[in-house]
């Protein structure tokens, strides 16, 4: 089988189920958005080597494809294509990871800054990468009043968080100042 089809060269793709959209559908805008959101946690898992966050970032991972199955799927139709669900204790598994690193960082006394290490800056890129995901399912949630999308919703914001939250940790273990925000 070729990687190329040759079946979106006139800018539609199908959905899981065989429903024909355009390229830029609010659908696939969510599912580009989360593939780079999932592009960029591979990028930090590798340069996190050496910061041990017990393969969280793998689990992360496959969340988003995951993710990126229940965008893709048609929501009118059933299909016989096995979908694997998110649920919420996906969202706990993130929960429990911010409050473990939360615990190990002193309190913040002020905005930060993205930056300080080139690590702990793309830390802050993937979140603002998924902070648009975030936005983008938002407005499909708002389109289809899907329990499904609510989730993915729910979890896109608690990944934001548990972002954030390791930038500052991967600062910490670095031993790289945080850069405040001081107007």
């Amino acid at each position: 089988m070729k990687i190329y089809t040759k079946t979106g060269d006139k800018g539609k793709t199908s959905l899981i189920g065989g429903k024909r959209v355009d390229k830029n559908d609010v659908r696939i805008e969510c599912c580009g958005s989360v593939d780079e959101l999932n592009a960029y946690i591979g990028l930090l898992n590798d340069e996190l080597q050496n910061i041990s966050l017990e393969n969280i970032l793998y689990e992360i991972q496959n969340n988003l494809f995951v993710i990126g199955s229940l965008l893709a799927a048609d929501t009118t139709k059933t299909t016989k294509t096995f979908i694997p669900n998110l649920t919420d204790e996906n969202i706990l598994v993130l929960e429990n990871e911010i409050d473990k690193m939360d615990a190990a960082l002193p309190k913040m006394t002020h905005f930060i800054l993205p930056g300080g290490h080139t690590i702990v800056s793309h830390a802050h890129i993937t979140r603002t990468i998924c902070r648009r995901a975030e936005r983008l399912c938002v407005g499909l949630f708002n389109e289809l009043n899907n329990e499904n999308i609510l989730l993915i919703v729910k979890y896109l914001n608690r990944l934001s968080d548990y972002l954030f939250v390791l930038a500052r940790f991967i600062a910490k273990q670095l031993n790289v100042e945080e850069v405040k925000w001081i107007p």
